[in-house]
């Protein structure tokens, strides 16, 4: 797509543009009505044509611009952009090129004319923002095709808040709408008034997205203590969470950044199982997860799969704490529990620890919140969270032997407490708790060797002797399932797919292993 851009300034964000290239954009000519404006000499250094039509002291509007149209003549383009191009142009200009676009420093339709940020300031709102509109007649009237809110923060004067609009809002919003006519994917509905993008109508990925939390704490510091940090709240997530969580003990320190990722973690992993759930989580991979009839059970096996590692961990629950659990909690140095609800009796005891922090969150552990993200300089990644959850009827034995209904309970809890684990992940499970894990691995054979070390070594009162394993992505090659055989493994559980599954099948065969393929895979990256 070729541009043709229109300013009578410095053309800020039509060199934007021009640096940028969305959709493959670039321009044909920059033109100005002023022949000293800055614009003329950022578009010759970076190569764009350029024009200077002025007008003159007593030339009717209409002449300049058939003049304007007369130079911009002299090049092909499929699109017109101004930006901060001082005239008000009519329907001789506009009958006379492609579509015409113009950039706002307000969200229109309030706040027109050349003082925006003067009003938006006088006018005391909270949030301003930026307008791409298409060109009209009118004063910043036009169809309006996209707009980037920016707060207004309290200490803003005209120049700290027209900059800001600047950088982070027309920076943003323009080249976006580039884009998206390069890609021919606007309509423009002039009897309605509206212009429609395709992909930009909702959904979980439209094709802008806007997220806008509240500062909820400011924290001692980030995941360093040479690192600032500070929480953000999403007060429309109604399902259980650490960010909104009562903090019990209110004399004890407050939560750090690490203590909400892991507890976050923690918390994620206890609501896969509709049985009592306890977890120890550290730096967010499961030091041991365990289901069982009661909830003091179940942490007491969690606990003993690497108790040495659980030190200074997250607990998490998904009953109430009851006594009984809680003296089991406080016997070792841990950072925070969090359950849907304490007894007064168990209160008493976990206050006994001055600064364990004592989080009560809801009972609400079904799913609300359906996206997950990840920040990176420049952007962010979004998906969907896996909330994938296995059945017996999905598992395909692919061994001569076939698993016992004891070991396929077992498969499902090790594979839906492996989601939580660092990929790649490897986790050796008996009954419906933890005996090894082995996570964040680069070599798989690395992550079975870790698991079967932590079972021999770590565990207290269990061991990998007859457990299964659960693998998070196929065995590219048979040794994973020699060192598993080696460490005591009957049983496996992993996704398949991989170009060497008939040589990994037939090494389980020849160790008497019963497999399962689930077809799919459970990878945690983050």
């Amino acid at each position: 797509m070729k541009l043709a851009g229109m300013a009578s300034n410095r053309g800020r964000n039509l060199m934007n543009i021009a640096d940028r290239a969305p959709g493959g954009a670039s321009f044909a000519v920059v033109l100005t009505n002023d022949a000293d404006a800055p614009v003329l000499e950022a578009a010759a250094e970076r190569g764009i044509p350029t024009e200077v039509v002025e007008r003159g002291a007593d030339e009717p509007r209409q002449s300049h611009e058939e003049r304007v149209l007369d130079a911009l003549s002299e090049y092909d383009f499929d699109l017109v952009t101004l930006d901060g191009y001082m005239r008000v142009l009519s329907e001789t200009f506009l009958e006379g090129t492609p579509t015409a676009l113009n950039i706002h420093p307000s969200l229109l339709p309030n706040f027109t004319g050349a003082n925006a940020h003067e009003q938006v300031l006088d006018a005391g709102v909270k949030v301003t923002g930026c307008t791409v509109h298409v060109l009209d007649e009118s004063v910043d009237g036009g169809p309006i095709v996209t707009q980037e809110p920016i707060p207004v923060f309290e200490d803003d004067d005209e120049d700290s808040l027209k900059e800001r609009v600047l950088y982070e809002g027309e920076f943003t919003a323009y080249p976006r709408v580039i884009e998206w006519f390069a890609e021919d994917r606007v309509t423009i509905d002039w009897d309605e008034g509206t212009v429609s993008v395709e992909g930009d109508d909702g959904g979980d990925f439209p094709a802008r997205r806007i997220v806008s939390d509240d500062l909820a704490a400011s924290l001692r510091y980030g995941e360093n203590p040479h690192q600032d940090a500070a929480l953000y709240t999403d007060t429309t997530v109604s399902e259980a969470s650490v960010v909104h969580a009562d903090q019990l003990n209110e004399g004890a320190k407050a939560l750090s950044y690490n203590n909400y990722n892991d507890a976050d973690g923690a918390l994620n992993l206890i609501k896969e199982f509709e049985e009592p759930a306890a977890a120890v989580i550290k730096h967010t991979n499961p030091a041991g997860c365990a289901t069982a009839d009661t909830v003091a059970d179940a942490y007491g096996k969690a606990l003993s799969t690497d108790p040495m590692s659980a030190f200074g961990g997250i607990v998490a629950l998904n009953r109430e704490c009851d006594a009984a659990t809680a003296e089991q909690i406080i016997d070792s140095f841990k950072e925070v529990v969090v359950a849907p609800g304490y007894t007064d009796a168990a209160l008493d005891v976990l206050f006994e620890k001055d600064n364990l922090r004592v989080l009560d969150v809801n009972e609400n552990f079904e799913v609300t919140d359906s996206l997950t993200e990840k920040p990176l300089v420049g952007g962010r990644l979004v998906q969907e969270r896996d909330t994938q959850h296995l059945w017996a009827d999905d598992l395909e034995v692919v061994t001569e032997r076939e698993p016992t209904d004891e070991q396929i309970e077992s498969m499902l809890f090790a594979w839906h407490t492996l989601k939580h684990v660092k990929s790649n992940g490897i986790l050796f499970a008996k009954g419906t708790e933890t005996v090894g894990i082995g996570m964040g691995q680069v070599s798989r054979v690395d992550a079975v060797r870790l698991a079967a070390m932590k079972a021999d070594e770590h565990a207290e009162g269990k061991d990998a002797e007859g457990a299964v394993m659960a693998s998070d992505a196929f065995f590219p090659f048979p040794d994973g399932i020699e060192e598993a055989a080696d460490a005591g493994i009957e049983a496996v559980i992993q996704p398949g797919g991989s170009k060497n599954d008939e040589s990994v099948i037939e090494a389980a065969d020849e160790h008497d292993m019963t497999m399962v393929f689930t077809g799919q895979r459970s990878f945690r990256h983050d």
